[in-house]
């Protein structure tokens, strides 16, 4: 009888064993255009960031001491991109796994002639995790998350307890996580846990959703969404503590 032994997923995977992990996404992995394969090929090495590489320096990164706004899954880029030229005295990262997504960002980043901008192509959970320095980030934005709108995949929402926790460890004091999403439920259920979370001030005249910022643009399905009547509810808490 051969002996058993228990393996780390790290190890597994250099066998050549497939280990199926829990994950906050679906991987929606489309083909890339010869346009978002080429912005990847050519500019990897000056907006991309990479997770092996571990804990950044932001202003090494970016060489400036400017604030930084973290966004966590970006889609097209597109709003991404638009906020980074609108406020060139800030710096952005962006997190994005599926990777036409991020080539993309990066080819409309160049065609813009973005700067302030650099992306990671992976898992937000482990980014957090491995990558970003806490007490770093003067803005976390969560935009349309994938909703889980079925009850039973409620546990699939990437806003949980322990995600808000390590969302509040990466921001500075004062620093703001700034959440939307066009699901009701999710709103409802966003407000609950931040409410139930120590260390955040609602920035809410009534203690609930905010108006849309400024900042964040209004994107097309949003402005069709308005068109038909559709809702979309803001989140902005302020790390206190």
């Amino acid at each position: 009888m051969t002996e058993r032994t228990h393996k780390t997923v790290e190890q597994a995977e250099q066998e050549g064993k497939y280990i199926r992990k829990v994950r906050s996404f679906v991987k929606r992995e489309g083909r890339l255009t010869n346009a978002q394969a080429r912005a990847l090929e050519l500019h990897w090495q000056t907006m991309g960031l990479d997770h092996h590489k571990n804990v950044i320096d932001p202003s090494a990164v970016f060489n400036n001491d400017n604030p930084v706004v973290l966004e966590i899954g970006f889609g097209m880029g597109k709003s991404l991109v638009e906020m980074a030229k609108n406020a060139p005295e800030l710096n952005f990262i962006g997190i994005e796994v599926h990777k036409p997504g991020v080539g993309a960002c990066i080819a409309l980043a160049q065609e813009e002639g973005i700067k302030n901008l650099r992306v990671y192509e992976h898992d937000a959970i482990e980014i957090l995790a491995d990558c970003i320095p806490d007490a770093s980030i003067t803005t976390v934005q969560l935009f349309f998350p994938d909703p889980w709108h079925k009850k039973k995949h409620h546990k699939r929402r990437i806003v949980s307890p322990e995600f808000v926790e390590t969302i509040r460890q990466k921001l500075k004091i004062g620093g703001v996580f700034h959440m939307a999403t066009d699901w009701e439920n999710y709103a409802e259920c966003m407000l609950e846990d931040m409410q139930a979370s120590a260390g955040y001030k609602n920035l809410s005249e009534n203690n609930d959703f905010v108006p849309r910022p400024d900042s964040r643009p209004l994107t097309k399905f949003e402005n069709r969404g308005q068109r038909l009547g559709h809702g979309v509810w803001d989140l902005q808490f302020q790390r206190v503590d």
